[in-house]
């Protein structure tokens, strides 16, 4: 049986009740990260939302010890179809190069906070560590 092992929101963020990640043997999965700052405000703007996503992001990795090559699979979700193409570049320099992990897109109609632009959750593989 595997056992389960919680990674908190780190201190000083508000957080709803969640984990920001769980392990759950090989496979760790990372909870939607939106682009919040360690104080807990939003960014202005989708690219600077999307620089603390992935800032997020690679702080729950490393805590984990895995890293953006370690992806499996990564759902984007978005408010605003027009943010599709630069999120596509700005994706490709974040989690690139190439091979990317598997990715499901979506345009939602809100997120939690209205002010969000993005939130991306994440599966990695960290066997071996």
């Amino acid at each position: 049986m595997s056992q389960i092992q919680h990674f908190a929101p780190p201190a000083g963020i508000k957080a709803p009740p969640l984990s920001f990640a769980t392990r759950v043997g090989d496979l760790l999965f990372v909870s939607g990260i939106p682009g919040f700052d360690d104080k807990g405000a939003l960014a202005d703007g989708f690219e600077a939302q999307f620089g603390l996503v992935v800032a997020n992001i690679k702080r729950v990795l490393d805590e984990a010890g895995a890293t953006f090559r370690d992806l499996v699979k990564v759902n984007v979700l978005l408010t605003r179809a027009s943010d599709v193409a630069p999120m596509n570049v700005l994706y490709a320099s974040a989690f690139g190069p190439a091979p990317y992990p598997a990715r499901t897109t979506c345009v939602v109609h809100a997120l939690p906070d209205p002010k969000m632009l993005i939130e991306i959750e994440c599966v990695a593989q960290v066997s071996g560590r």
